[in-house]
């Protein structure tokens, strides 16, 4: 059995009414760590422990490293991740409830992923959060859900941090046959790094990111996400975090579920950027969650960006 789960697919009301047409939600923050990380993660762990791994390695305080976290314990392999200073204590307690050793290095992802490296041994296995031709594959099981009920698309709707979901999504659409399916990818201002790519037309990295939309803090995009990019079918969307956080505090009132500002980008193109969505009929929103969001951190964000 995989370690994720078939996550529902719902047609949202609320969301179709603002978008003014057909809103369908993949719901991926109700994978059992948190979010979509674990389909790629969890079929990559579970490769690496049919190779023989007595033990994962992960550099991510975030959704990553939960995701490897619940991987190894339900794998029964020890997982260390190794996270930078500025990662929450909520995030800490989160990975250490499912008994990954936390250690804590450097000042920034940077820094703690090179330490994670420098701790491999001969029968340790890396995780690393996008980058990983096993993540995509195992990410693509989402469109295979998607295609199994018959529900084709004209649009999918996802944010955008490193690209490992951009590039598992469209490895889905392309072995479903739904390669006409136009992909919206989604980043807020401060973090928007494909967009920079996607404009200077080739690889390229942003100075920092400023967002507060964390999970999208990777300053360069994977090759394999810039490569899909000029492939046609992906277009870049930008939102402000204010409209990320508001579009997360909007879809906790409509659907009852909390997810952080790095899902809030994709959802915000949904409730607040109509003209983006013009061309399509029927959209897809891939709603990546976000497994340290919490309704304290939203009322925060909010109040910080009034």
């Amino acid at each position: 059995m995989p370690l994720h789960i078939h996550t529902p697919l719902i047609e949202s009301v609320p969301l179709s009414r603002a978008a003014g047409r057909s809103i369908w939600l993949k719901l991926e923050c109700l994978q059992p760590p948190g979010s979509f990380k674990i389909r790629g993660i969890g079929a990559a762990c579970e490769h690496y422990a049919s190779q023989g791994a007595k033990r994962l390695v992960s550099s991510s305080g975030g959704n990553a490293g939960l995701a490897v976290a619940y991987a190894g314990r339900h794998l029964a392999i020890p997982v260390t991740v190794v996270v930078p200073e500025t990662t929450s204590e909520r995030a800490k307690e989160l990975l250490r409830l499912e008994g990954a050793e936390v250690i804590v290095h450097g000042a920034s992802w940077q820094e703690a992923n090179a330490l994670a490296q420098s701790l491999l041994g001969d029968t340790d296995a890396f995780l690393h959060p996008f980058d990983n031709p096993l993540l995509w594959t195992g990410h693509a099981s989402m469109i295979d859900e998607v295609a199994a009920s018959g529900n084709k698309p004209d649009a999918v709707l996802l944010s955008v941090g490193g690209g490992g979901l951009l590039a598992g999504v469209m490895e889905g659409l392309a072995r479903n046959g739904w390669g006409d399916v136009s992909v919206l990818a989604a980043e807020t201002q401060g973090a928007a790094s494909l967009h920079a790519a996607m404009q200077a037309g080739q690889p390229t990295a942003i100075d920092k990111v400023t967002s507060i939309a964390t999970s999208l803090g990777a300053r360069q995009v994977c090759a394999k996400a810039f490569e899909l990019s000029q492939g046609g079918l992906v277009h870049s969307v930008l939102v402000s975090d204010q409209q990320a956080v508001t579009a997360c505090t909007r879809f906790l009132d409509d659907h009852r579920l909390l997810v952080e500002p790095a899902c809030g980008a994709a959802l915000a193109v949904a409730y607040d950027m109509p003209q983006a969505l013009a061309p399509f009929n029927k959209v897809l929103v891939i709603v990546c969650g976000g497994a340290t969001a919490s309704a304290e951190n939203l009322r925060h964000w909010t109040a910080q960006l009034a």
